[in-house]
């Protein structure tokens, strides 16, 4: 068995990188039009029309996002481009020949592959969670008119909601509030330590509610032992603060930053902060790992994807192979999410979810082609 030259080895990975950069530009295209058709159906009904160009923008903001989801078929083909070009054009038949291996042949393009990974992850990642967080401001805002946000941060809870009817508050009414807790009870939702501030349409501050507790109701915020504060009125004590809110316990449970919204270095922090806050962090965890894993699944897809493009086309049925090469990569997508959900529900190990569907796929990649290869 012959060394594989640096040159043929410089060759075949430059081979390989052009092959999945292309796709994948070529697959954000598509998916990028998809995406934006889609925006334009969800905002044909609604009342108040939204500008091509916001729409645009908030396309290319998910766009990231959705790279992070497609890199693993993008790479499967790119990767089976590659290996059909080097095929056809006899390269592939003349260095097998010289007593290249296939594991020689291949690993170009797995080094190629796992860097991608980690840029993907460690640097391209925190670009998408940046860019989908905007995303979902916006969409809130334009598309499902949501006026709610609440966020959890070591600082304790934010809530921000703008009511168009008012407020009441003293004398006067405003028209959006800034609600601020040091905790919640994670079993009834009740707040602790509560801060709210209260502001007019012009977004001038107009006074504040302290209090120890609060409470989610039906349509409103029950205020315990509540004091009211303004910048000229003297502090007024009230044991029931009653304060109308379209805000439901549901809406509260899902609006909750979901893990993409956080990059590769912020997950660690944000899951301790869940952790101490009561709150289950088996989600951020396990997209977690799968960042982590990200480099080896993109490594086994390469070489599932070489399973089913190094036949020889004097063989025939090459088309064959790569519609099955592909079929087998959409049952590969659903298997992951089916193994995702059961570790995000318990079901599973997180860390055996996470990295489950990537050593799956290079074991069986790996096996196939030590069956071709001794074949």
């Amino acid at each position: 068995m012959m060394r594989l030259p640096l040159t043929l080895s410089l060759y075949l990975g430059r081979h390989f990188l052009l092959a999945i950069l292309a796709t994948i530009g070529v697959v954000l295209a598509i998916v990028g039009v998809i995406e934006l058709l889609e925006l334009v159906r969800r905002v044909a009904d609604a009342p108040r029309s939204v500008p091509f160009g916001i729409l645009l923008q908030m396309t290319l903001l998910k766009l990231p996002t959705t790279a992070e989801k497609i890199y693993p078929f993008t790479v499967m083909i790119g990767s089976m481009v590659a290996l059909t070009r080097l095929t056809r054009s006899s390269e592939l038949v003349v260095t097998r020949a010289a007593g290249v291996s296939v594991w020689q042949f291949l690993l170009p393009g797995v080094v190629v592959v796992m860097l991608l990974g980690a840029i993907f992850v460690t640097l391209m990642n925190p670009i998408a969670a940046s860019t989908i967080s905007r995303f979902d401001r916006m969409e809130a805002k334009y598309v499902n008119n949501q006026p709610s946000t609440l966020s959890l941060l070591p600082s304790g809870l934010w809530l921000r909601q703008v009511d168009s009817e008012g407020i009441p508050f003293g004398q006067t009414s405003a028209n959006e509030y800034i609600l601020h807790a040091l905790r919640m009870n994670p079993a009834t939702f009740a707040l602790e330590h509560v801060t709210i501030q209260m502001f007019d349409d012009a977004q001038r501050f107009i006074g504040r509610v302290d209090a120890p507790s609060a409470q989610l109701m039906k349509g409103e915020w029950v205020v315990q032992d509540a004091v009211l504060s303004a910048p000229e009125m003297l502090p007024v004590e009230q044991t029931r603060y009653l304060m109308p809110t379209q805000l439901t316990l549901a809406q509260i449970q899902d609006s909750f930053s979901s893990p993409e919204t956080f990059s590769f270095w912020q997950l660690p922090g944000f899951i301790a902060v869940l952790e101490a806050s009561g709150f289950s962090a088996m989600q951020h965890k396990l997209h977690f790992h799968s960042l982590m894993s990200l480099p080896v699944l993109l490594a086994g897809m390469l070489l599932l994807a070489a399973v089913f493009s190094m036949r020889p086309p004097r063989r025939g049925r090459t088309g064959m192979m790569l519609v099955i090469g592909l079929a087998s990569g959409f049952v590969l997508y659903f298997m992951t999410n089916l193994i995702y959900t059961l570790g995000a529900t318990g079901d599973l190990p997180i860390v055996l979810a996470a990295w489950a569907p990537s050593l799956i796929v290079v074991m069986i990649a790996g096996a196939a082609l030590l069956h071709l290869e001794d074949g």
